[in-house]
């Protein structure tokens, strides 16, 4: 029984393995190694334009005084949105999970619940929200004016941000709900009845039993939240559009650049410039999941 399980041979497991490899290399690796050649090219994605290698002027045009405020709009919408996003879904996501780990009625339905939005998709979850806040009659206007203020949502620039940043929690948070409960789940009761008879706490249990205990979940879900928020784009441009540079992220320019045009045309657009802001992107992507990674795991090892 040990000699069959789980591979009875080698083969079939060089082969799975092989097939894993190819498609990491296909759809990972040379894609990626592609946007950096393009990244030095003025490729413009329009038959009979010639391509030219241009170096770093792409780079050199994103950090230009020309552009420099949008490129620092952009890096600064995207570290907030990250930032807010992700502490704030990591909190939300702990204290629903540890209220779903009691015995209450109707549990299982009310995970299903709290797990629905990310089922929902992009689309549906902005259409969603656009109508609870539309500006000419939806449910969040008439709250508003029943305290006779008035607001433009979605397209305030002051407020803008911050419903996005909302939005973003509500549809991505069951994801870390469900990693929560899993790593609850793993903690031996035995802990808290040795910690009870010590006389701690119900917080110095929560601060020194499952905080601990909880670390990887919450290793994984900081860095899946800073991850998906670092990248992601759909939701702000389908809640504000492409061009509100109140929400505009550094993912969202690169799509505009690229695919959407600074002008909304097909002449403006530029993949070599859109690929060399996805590889500014991709630094800070790394630079930030590397050091939370860091931080995250010395802080494992302490506890």
């Amino acid at each position: 029984m040990a000699q069959s399980f789980p591979f009875p041979r080698r083969a079939s497991m060089r082969v799975s393995f092989t097939l894993a490899l190819m498609m990491l290399l296909v759809f990972g690796l040379i894609p990626a190694v592609a946007v950096l050649v393009v990244s030095f090219t003025d490729l413009r994605g329009l038959p009979g334009i010639p391509v030219n290698w241009v170096g770093v002027e792409n780079y050199v045009s994103f950090f230009s005084p020309a552009k420099w405020g949008d490129s620092v709009n952009a890096i600064r919408n995207t570290i907030v949105f990250a930032g807010v996003s992700t502490v704030a879904q990591i909190v939300l996501a702990l204290g629903v999970a540890i209220v779903l780990n009691q015995r209450i009625r109707a549990r299982n339905f009310v995970r299903a619940v709290v797990f629905m939005p990310t089922i929902l998709g992009v689309t549906v979850t902005g259409l969603i929200w656009s109508l609870m806040f539309n500006v000419t009659g939806g449910p969040a206007r008439s709250v508003v004016q029943a305290f006779g203020g008035d607001s433009a949502f979605f397209g305030d620039p002051n407020l803008a941000m911050a419903l996005v940043i909302v939005v973003q929690i509500w549809m991505v948070m069951g994801v870390s709900v469900i990693i929560f409960l899993s790593g609850l789940q793993a903690i031996p009761e035995e802990l808290y009845e040795v910690a009870a008879i010590d006389g701690a706490s119900r917080w110095a249990r929560f601060r020194f039993v499952t905080l601990p205990m909880l670390s990887p979940a919450i290793t994984a879900n900081v860095l899946l939240g800073i991850v998906n928020a670092l990248q992601s784009y759909q939701l702000t441009y389908v809640l504000t559009g492409p061009f509100n540079k109140a929400t505009q992220v550094l993912s969202l320019l690169v799509y505009v650049q690229g695919f959407g045009g600074k002008s909304g045309t097909s002449l403006s657009q530029s993949q070599g410039y859109a690929s060399a802001v996805s590889m500014v992107q991709f630094v800070i992507v790394a630079v930030i999941a590397l050091a939370s990674l860091w931080y995250l795991r010395g802080r494992e090892v302490r506890l």
